[in-house]
């Protein structure tokens, strides 16, 4: 990972990661006292370094653990893009994308959109998991529930 990821400190300047899988960290102590050091193979772990501004932090978790905050990481990415936007956003049937969820009782969420001259060709894909497709004029008014960023 390098800086360009998007991740940022409290003041919003960028903070370079570096993730590396079997780097030796250094034992950690436990309550009693040092950890001990007897084991002749231990664990894998992977290495995280972080090097904001302030100073480096530098952290180390099992494959097991790495899992875990990848799934809890996806999990917030996710329900961030989900979340509703603050009121429904009105697009041109020709702007519809992939991914763009439709406003109303139902989920219905875009597959695809094809235009055609002056008609738009737009397959919804419903909660339920049932696809069919409708046609719009290109400038037709559609009220989206939530809308995907531009990159996806």
């Amino acid at each position: 990972m390098s800086s360009g990821t998007g991740i940022t400190d409290a003041d919003g300047r960028p903070v370079p990661i570096t993730v590396t899988v079997g780097e030796h960290m250094p034992a950690t102590a436990a309550a009693d006292g040092p950890a001990p050091d007897d084991d002749p193979a231990p664990a894998p772990r992977i290495g995280i370094r972080l090097r904001p501004p302030a100073g480096e932090l530098v952290w180390s978790c099992t494959p097991e653990a790495a899992r875990a905050l990848a799934a809890e990481l996806l999990r917030a990415a996710e329900e961030a893009e989900n979340a509703p936007a603050e009121r429904p956003v009105t697009v041109e049937a020709g702007e519809l994308r992939r991914g763009d969820v439709r406003d109303g009782d139902r989920a219905m969420t875009v597959e695809s959109a094809r235009t055609d001259g002056s008609t738009v060709h737009v397959t919804w894909r419903s909660g339920a998991g049932r696809s069919w497709t409708q046609a719009y004029a290109v400038d037709a008014a559609i009220t989206l529930k939530r809308r995907l960023p531009e990159s996806r």
